[in-house]
């Protein structure tokens, strides 16, 4: 594939392409074949290090870039992305699997962050205001953080990098980014794109590594990061705080997820069904907001499956590259695997399967869409995030059965609920422990939005007029008045 062979494979350190010191590579496969597509460049400790080196010696300079500067950096890099949609699309169907229609949409939504950026960078601001006792003024700026690691999830190549990076450049801070050792090309690309928007040598340098802890936690413990974000799980996610605690490294956590999806009996049904599709199908729910428990009123319950099933079971799987297809791979079969032994374990327990359910034949990580009722409280799906195309039907009575069971984990990302009654859809939403909460609707990420969960869901927001905050830090003077 000519996008493949056209993306560097070597380390991104100090703004040049530099193979791993060891000279080891990692290969990168395609999901949807278990074929090996490249590959590239397999950093060790010491290639980290040079990587935070080059960040820091980046990073005076590139805070004392013009806001407008960087906007128009950012600026520059959304039109590049935008022109070069197809080729972007087609390399992160190749490595992640996702149809070419989503990794479409995922140009689109993953390229808007480098444009909100673009206009938050030039809108950083402070204050000033007289102490109360008359005796100074006090004068506050905001300052970029410093250094930052941003480390990327393999779900969403392209935006999980762009809405960590675009608000780090915006705000003046230097980057290391580490992508995911299974998606790493669309990184690899973006480092080019924003190379040739004009981004300075070492404010983006970026590391692939097969031996994450390893490479991530020297770097962490050294004394020169100042800001970690990290998207991916919440077992990680805990260990990455603990070892964020010695340097004090301020930390921004999205992690694990569980989501409820409540359909009240008041629900448009046409409205929940095609609202829980999106919820549940968008990625091969292979998303941290993907729904994961979905709560039916009796009264729906039967209507609802039926309809549901049906429209899972009319999605075509197949290679992402292949026309018509609705549904690409999982990321590697331990992910199908798993998303199996959940489907598995609910049937043992006493659930239906409506449709699917059925490990396929052939090569590559494929899952048929899977719908199941009647689980029971110890089905181990109830607890687990299962990342896959699995859509586990529970039932309720009373709003505040449904509102208990939603809220009984120990996450807190997304919620959807799907009701026509106003005051219970404020009454519920504002008791549902989530972050982020859909309402009759199942799509909640927005680039204007703050993404970001609660409980062991992690810590601060991305996006949104917040998302920069996190890359800034407080700074004050006192002035004395004279008086």
């Amino acid at each position: 594939m000519t996008v493949v062979r056209d993306v560097p494979k070597q380390l991104f350190i100090g703004g040049g392409w530099q193979d791993a010191e060891s000279g080891r590579t990692l290969a990168v496969d395609n999901p949807a074949t278990g074929e090996e597509l490249c590959r590239v460049a397999d950093a060790s400790p010491a290639d980290g290090r040079r990587a935070v080196e080059a960040a820091v010696a980046a990073q005076a300079s590139w805070a004392a870039t013009p806001p407008r500067t960087r906007s128009e950096i950012l600026r520059r890099a959304y039109d590049l992305i935008i022109a070069r949609t197809e080729d972007l699309a087609l390399l992160m169907t190749l490595e992640m699997g996702k149809p070419l229609a989503e990794a479409r949409a995922e140009v689109a939504y993953g390229a808007e962050f480098f444009r909100w950026f673009s206009e938050e960078a030039v809108r950083i601001d402070g204050g000033l205001m007289t102490a109360p006792d008359g005796r100074n003024r006090l004068l506050v700026t905001r300052r970029p953080v410093g250094p930052c690691l941003l480390i990327t999830p393999w779900n969403f190549p392209l935006a999980m990098g762009t809405r960590k990076i675009g608000p780090a450049i915006a705000a003046g801070c230097t980057i290391v980014l580490k992508p995911a050792p299974q998606t790493p090309l669309t990184s690899l690309a973006l480092a080019e794109i924003l190379t040739e928007a004009g981004l300075p040598d070492g404010v983006l340098n970026i590391i692939v590594t097969s031996d994450a802890p390893g490479v991530i936690e020297p770097l962490l413990r050294g004394g020169q990061i100042r800001k970690l974000s990290f998207t991916g799980s919440t077992q990680v996610g805990r260990i990455l705080l603990a070892q964020c605690a010695d340097t004090v490294i301020r930390t921004s956590m999205e992690l694990g997820g569980n989501a409820p999806l409540i359909v009240f009996d008041d629900a448009d049904l046409d409205v929940a069904v095609e609202g829980t599709m999106v919820a549940k199908m968008r990625n091969m729910g292979e998303s941290c907001c993907a729904a994961n428990r979905i709560y039916v009123h009796t009264s729906l319950a039967e209507a609802f499956a039926t309809r549901l099933a049906a429209r899972m079971a009319a999605l075509t799987v197949g290679d992402g590259t292949a026309p018509g297809t609705d549904v690409g791979p999982l990321i590697d079969v331990a992910g199908r695997s798993k998303a199996h032994d959940l489907v598995q374990d609910a049937v043992k327990r006493g659930a239906t399967v409506l449709t699917g359910g059925e490990l396929p034949e052939g090569p590559g990580s494929f899952y048929p869409p899977t719908v199941l009722t009647g689980i029971t409280p110890d089905a181990a799906i109830n607890d687990t995030e299962v990342f896959g195309p699995v859509a586990a039907l529970l039932t309720f009575d009373t709003e505040e059965e449904a509102v208990t069971a939603a809220n009984d984990t120990e996450f807190g990302l997304a919620a959807y609920l799907f009701t026509q009654n106003l005051d219970r859809a404020l009454r519920v939403a504002e008791r549902l422990e989530s972050g982020m909460i859909g309402l009759n609707t199942g799509l909640v990420s927005n680039p204007a939005a703050p993404f970001g969960g609660i409980k062991q869901s992690g810590l601060g927001r991305e996006g949104g007029t917040v998302g920069i905050g996190e890359f800034l830090e407080y700074k004050y003077l006192a002035i004395p008045t004279g008086a």
